[in-house]
């Protein structure tokens, strides 16, 4: 039986207090807290693809983070974030190549062409296709403004 992702970070807590690394230990902690809060918010148990979004969320908070903090010429601090990235990204799906994404994207217009939807629709019905078939392999704001320019 595979490891699930919950165990697997758990796993790697334990791993990252036995080697003393504070910085991979208080990403991961954070990362532990965001899942047992959603899974108390909705009453249930999260399954891999539920932490896979919480990880894409939080990796999301710290590229905003980083943005703001070196605007601010605090860049001690968006390197401690982008440090923070990397330890998030161990978690995620290996990322897709640019031709990939470019595909799915073309894929996900043509079949809402086909269903007739245009406009404001059509952006919101390619961007749930895409979220489904690229969800934590590819920045969806990026993809979103590919999609646009594509519009």
């Amino acid at each position: 039986m595979s490891q699930t992702l919950k165990d697997r970070i758990s796993d790697d807590v334990k791993s990252a207090m036995r080697a003393r690394d504070t910085a991979r230990l208080g990403t991961l902690r954070l990362l532990q807290a965001a899942i047992k809060q959603k899974e108390v918010d909705e009453r249930k148990d999260l399954g891999d693809a539920d932490v896979t979004a919480i990880i894409e969320k939080q990796v999301k908070q710290r590229r905003e983070s980083v943005a703001a903090y070196e605007q601010a010429g605090r860049t001690e601090t968006a390197e401690q974030e982008k440090a923070e990235i990397q330890v998030l990204q161990e978690y995620l799906p290996k990322a897709a190549d640019p031709a990939e994404v470019e595909a799915a994207i073309d894929a996900a217009i043509a079949s809402v062409q086909e269903q007739g939807a245009t406009g404001p629709a059509a952006m919101g019905k390619i961007m749930a296709i895409l979220k489904s078939s690229l969800a934590g392999r590819a920045d969806m704001s990026a993809v979103s403004a590919q999609v646009k320019a594509k519009l």
